[in-house]
């Protein structure tokens, strides 16, 4: 059964769940799951890890994400982007290039927002999502997040082309919304795409399509550590390796205290990730079995 990653071009119309499901089943994995859930609506890069690769899922998610969107001004939705109903309409202002500008800067860099009531936040076990289709709302509060990039791609009357970099956590329907708030008017997504994400923003995606329809080991899939290469390495001798997948610490020149570390055993395989010990050991953390036994450089 492949072990790794596949950067799927998630279509329009389909959950990331129900893609990833997909995936799971055309490659025979048995388990599989997916790098930050995009709304159905959504199109764009959803890293989906097979088997052994979910043990890195983790590592993805904390990573940058960029989003390219479009905002459409003068009415606002139920849901934030297109796939709800209008509960609000307001005139728009003339959109003069300095009032935008003002109004993009005032949610660059560290900033809070408040989480949606169409989100998989929970409260109580359910879902904010659950509760927002009986018509129910309840009070979320404001969330830190970062926002690295934030500019204008295009504008037409009632409607702005934007991309956004951000951390993890960032509601891009939430920031549409408070957008179009700073201009003086209301608004709701009606494009909404994920361009890359850490550390994949060079790599090419792959259309679904061809994902199901090649053969599955040939199709974009790439080595557990294709997430990791930020790390340091270590590449262990064979008594190394063997002390190590029974759980055991051992001497390395690459410990260094608090560090995770990537290892490789003596053959170049990918074999999981440790911390670096005050003493200068490496203890590992999370291994993997059967991955890839193709190295990234």
């Amino acid at each position: 059964m492949p072990t790794g990653i596949i950067l799927i071009d998630k279509p329009q119309g389909l959950t990331s769940n129900g893609t990833l499901q997909r995936v799971r089943k055309a490659f025979g994995a048995k388990s599989a799951g997916h790098v930050g859930t995009l709304d159905p609506m959504a199109t764009g890069m959803l890293p989906v890890c097979l088997d052994e690769a979910t043990k890195v899922i983790a590592d993805i998610e904390s990573g940058a994400k960029c989003y390219e969107f479009t905002v459409a001004l003068g009415a606002r939705t139920d849901t934030g982007d297109a796939e709800g109903s209008v509960v609000e309409t307001l005139p728009v202002p003339a959109l003069e290039s300095d009032r935008i500008e003002a109004a993009l800067g005032r949610f660059r860099g560290l900033t809070t927002q408040v989480p949606p009531m169409y989100s998989a936040l929970k409260r109580e076990g359910r879902p904010l999502y659950e509760l927002a289709r009986q018509g129910l709302e309840v009070e979320r509060a404001p969330r830190p997040i970062h926002v690295h990039r934030l500019e204008l791609l295009a504008r037409r009357p009632e409607a702005l082309d934007l991309v956004c970099e951000c951390a993890k956590g960032t509601y891009i329907r939430v920031l549409g919304e408070d957008i179009a708030r700073a201009l003086g008017t209301v608004g709701h997504l009606i494009r909404l795409r994920r361009t890359w994400v850490e550390p994949f923003r060079d790599q090419p995606m792959i259309a679904l399509e061809t994902a199901l329809a090649g053969a599955p080991v040939q199709t974009g899939l790439l080595p557990p550590d294709a997430a990791l290469q930020a790390l340091p390495k270590a590449g262990l001798s064979e008594t190394q390796a063997a002390a190590v997948q029974q759980g055991q610490a051992v001497r390395h020149e690459a410990g260094s205290t608090g560090r995770r570390i990537r290892m490789y055993g003596p053959d170049g395989s990918f074999m999981g990730l440790a911390e670096g010990l005050p003493d200068g050991r490496l203890q590992p953390r999370r291994l993997l079995v059967g991955a890839s036994r193709k190295p990234m450089l």
